[in-house]
């Protein structure tokens, strides 16, 4: 466990196997933190997993500013936590909004990222009107949780249909996610929706050409949307494969943590 001070904003990491040679960094979806990958960890006893919690979520600090969740913002502070781990080339790992910002850090640095491993991620969205609707619906729900409490916005978070399949999991699994979301505070999921959003951030589809490091896209069977921006993502990429994983939905490494580790342990090797 480590705190950096990054461009100002104490920056919580978890490094896990710190012996090993081979680097895994990865980084969380929205209301996730270092927690998300402990699983992994356990797993690839063989590899350093660098966990990263992102502005807002988890133990790193929380800025009052909208702006300084931006992307770019958050690109910044991705080199400056590699540079103050002395982290030269690694594999990036990015879930749903962390893999948003994990192909936006590849686009941009291409030289540090060996390959990209994206679990249920997009580009961000084609056209201006559906950044602007997907905006306003994230400025409604930013409303709602500072208005209504971080425990509210929870209850309703794990019933929206996308964890659907999370359902079916152990008490004790669905315990520790519900613990990793009650764990954040209702402004730094607020201002992280207002900041880096799908809405928020600008489209990388027309970039994904441009990609010619190795992309391993990895979605779960039963959600139908993910799987088809995959599709639609590795049409478009140099050196891109595409895993599905059968009976899971968005959060494979919750649903089949096994499975999933096994996927990026082949992949890497």
């Amino acid at each position: 466990m480590a705190k950096l001070m990054i461009r100002g904003l104490e920056t919580h990491v978890d490094i896990w196997n710190e012996a090993a040679e081979q680097t895994i960094v990865a980084l969380h979806g929205f209301t996730g933190s270092t927690a998300t990958w402990r699983n992994l960890a356990e797993e690839l006893s063989h590899i350093r997993i660098v966990a990263i919690d992102l502005i807002g979520h988890g133990q790193t600090a929380v800025p009052e500013q909208v702006s300084r969740f931006a992307m770019a913002e958050q690109l910044l502070d991705l080199e400056e936590i590699f540079d103050q781990l002395h982290l030269e080339n690694f594999t990036l790992l990015g879930y749903s909004m962390g893999g948003r910002i994990a192909l936006s850090y590849a686009l941009a640095y291409p030289h540090r990222v060996d390959k990209l491993v994206l679990e249920s991620a997009s580009p961000g969205l084609r056209t201006a009107k559906e950044r602007y609707e997907r905006c306003e619906r994230d400025e409604v729900l930013a409303n709602k949780i500072m208005l209504n409490g971080l425990q509210s916005f929870v209850n309703a978070w794990e019933n929206i249909p996308l964890f659907a399949s999370q359902k079916r999991l152990a008490q004790t699994v669905k315990q520790a996610v519900r613990t990793e979301r009650l764990s954040q505070s209702e402004k730094g999921l607020a201002n992280s929706l207002r900041g880096i959003g799908t809405g928020r951030q600008s489209s990388n589809w027309d970039n994904l050409t441009c990609l010619a490091l190795p992309v391993l896209l990895i979605t779960g069977s039963l959600d139908v949307k993910f799987c088809n921006i995959a599709l639609e993502m590795k049409a478009l990429l140099k050196n891109g494969k595409h895993i599905t994983v059968n009976d899971v939905g968005h959060a494979i490494h919750v649903e089949n943590p096994a499975e999933f580790a096994t996927i990026v342990n082949e992949y890497l090797t």
